[in-house]
């Protein structure tokens, strides 16, 4: 060996698997088109979502007429189960509780005779239900709920009344809008219409005047047809309730 030459370090061979780089060093990002094309598609569904929720009105009137429905149903099945007939009342003028005029719908039956198994005479009507009240702003359209929506004979034809609920509860005393069912469970109405829609009643104003519609008019109103067979069918837009353009009052 050379006295003037150090040793060179040994070195390795350089195999396939050295040149290997790892993954987790390198994520994947969205690229500005993928993200443009996604806020897109976010926009479309968006606005098809608002377009679709804004034909029949607000949730406070959704839920309304889906309350509605099922104490359709409960009154029909009540009729059924007693053998009596069974009605769903709408408050018309309460005497105690008028902030509830045309938002508490409540179920009653006729009281029937525990020795001949027959409605007693007079009648008299017994609350099944507690009901519900509908919500804040959302009020029964004694307007625009029909005896019979197709019925060319009588286009204008209004929803049946009692003069008063006897024998009720001091908070449920008044006079009430009603649909009947009879004991095999079918409406005495076929084809009425409920409608239901979203307004304000003055603080200041009489109980027995209306409430007065909102801004967005007719859009903000909803129901549906009962059918002979005490089934429902809902409104799917406000045409087919036939409320004209300009519409203040229920």
């Amino acid at each position: 060996m050379n006295a003037g030459i150090l040793p060179q370090p040994e070195t390795k061979p350089m195999h396939s698997a050295d040149l290997k780089i790892d993954p987790r060093r390198h994520s994947q990002a969205f690229t500005l088109v993928e993200m443009l094309v996604v806020i897109a598609i976010m926009s479309i569904l968006m606005t098809a979502g608002a377009i679709g929720l804004g034909g029949m009105g607000g949730k406070g009137v959704t839920s309304g007429v889906a309350s509605a429905e099922s104490l359709f149903d409960e009154a029909r099945s009540i009729a059924v189960g007693q053998r009596t007939r069974a009605r769903v009342m709408i408050a018309k003028d309460l005497t105690n509780n008028p902030a509830d005029n045309l938002r508490r719908i409540v179920v009653a039956s006729a009281e029937i005779d525990s020795v001949t198994g027959l409605e007693k005479s007079p009648e008299n009507w017994i609350l099944s239900s507690r009901g519900v009240v509908l919500p804040d702003q959302t009020f029964f359209s004694q307007e625009y709920s029909k005896k019979d929506k197709d019925d060319p004979k009588d286009p204008n034809g209004k929803i049946d009344e009692i003069a008063s609920l006897s024998g009720a509860k001091a908070a449920y005393a008044g006079s009430y809008y009603y649909y009947e069912f009879n004991a095999e469970g079918i409406c005495t109405t076929p084809g009425a219409g409920f409608v239901i829609g979203a307004g304000a009643r003055s603080v200041n104003a009489a109980a027995t005047n209306k409430p007065k519609v909102t801004s967005a008019g007719k859009r903000d109103f909803g129901g549906f047809v009962v059918w002979r067979n005490g089934r429902t069918s809902v409104f799917r837009s406000p045409e087919q309730i036939e409320i004209p353009a300009t519409v203040k009052e229920f």
